[in-house]
């Protein structure tokens, strides 16, 4: 029987755990790619519009403030423009391997260069979600499903009324296969949104969205 040496399994287990979890790991955004951080490598030498994360591993402690942008979730080097009421899509690694739960994707007002800000607090706004959209609990269709039918992306748009600014853009979704143990998988993009001003905002959400 040949033995391993501990060193040797290091590869095989980080394969593993890749295969297991994971993360957004490109946008297109208006057309334009983008590519995200690359957990497991240094962030010295990327450039990307998404906050660092560091592993494939979910966060499953909520109160963690890990939470708004993943571990570490320091500030990219770069941020997109893009034009409210454009279209964003968001690539997951593919096939993602969890169906059973929410997909939610949220936005914060910097309130400045985004590089500097610390998105604690309530700070987020909503501009989609999908929970159980059809069936039971346990094999219905949820929002994470239907990404993984879509070959694992998400698509979303920016709020046509939202104010011009720098944002963060938040995708979320809640992996609840395991019972009493949910697991989140955030991801943080730096966004630069221009715009019309909030003339003609018919929603609460998007009014809230202008005076922030």
């Amino acid at each position: 029987m040949k033995l391993l040496s501990p060193s040797s399994l290091i590869p095989a287990l980080l394969a593993a755990t890749a295969s297991a979890h994971g993360g957004v790991l490109t946008y297109n955004i208006a057309g334009t790619t983008y590519p995200g951080f690359v957990p497991y490598n240094s962030a010295t030498g990327q450039s990307s519009i998404q906050r660092e994360w560091d592993s494939y591993n979910p966060i499953q402690d909520p109160t963690l403030s890990t939470l708004a942008c993943n571990t570490a979730g320091t500030a990219g080097a770069l941020t997109a423009t893009v034009a409210a009421g454009s279209t964003v899509i968001a690539y997951w690694n593919n096939p993602w391997p969890h169906t059973i739960g929410p997909m939610v994707t949220w936005m914060a007002n910097c309130g400045g260069d985004c590089k500097t800000f610390s998105p604690t607090g309530a700070v987020w706004f909503k501009i989609d979600q999908a929970g159980l959209l059809s069936g039971d609990l346990p094999t219905g269709l949820w929002g994470s499903g239907k990404m993984v039918a879509d070959n694992s992306t998400w698509t979303s748009v920016i709020p046509a009324g939202l104010k011009a600014g720098n944002y963060l853009l938040r995708h979320e979704t809640i992996a609840m296969h395991t019972a009493n143990a949910p697991q989140w998988y955030p991801e943080c993009a730096q966004l630069v949104v221009t715009g019309p001003a909030c003339r003609g905002v018919r929603t609460w959400l998007l009014f809230r969205a202008c005076m922030l």
